[in-house]
């Protein structure tokens, strides 16, 4: 029988947590924000959410305010 302090947990699935930090995407995910990985070619270009958030956002005004454009 295994005494109190020793775990039933085999050794090779233990994990010392106390170094362990707070998940830095837990706030926005329970926001309801996507997260996305992006292509290293195309994250060399947007380093980080804000560049891509403006782009994409160029990107929304100039296709809703084009004609040519066929809709989705």
């Amino acid at each position: 029988m295994k005494s109190k302090d020793e775990p039933d947990m085999k050794p090779e699935y233990r994990f010392d947590y106390s170094k362990a930090r707070p998940n830095r995407f837990a706030e926005a995910y329970k926001k309801g924000t996507s997260l996305v990985n992006l292509d290293a070619d195309v994250a060399e270009k947007f380093p980080d959410s804000e560049s891509v958030n403006e782009a994409l956002r160029q990107f929304i005004r100039i296709t809703d305010h084009n004609p040519e454009q066929p809709s989705a």
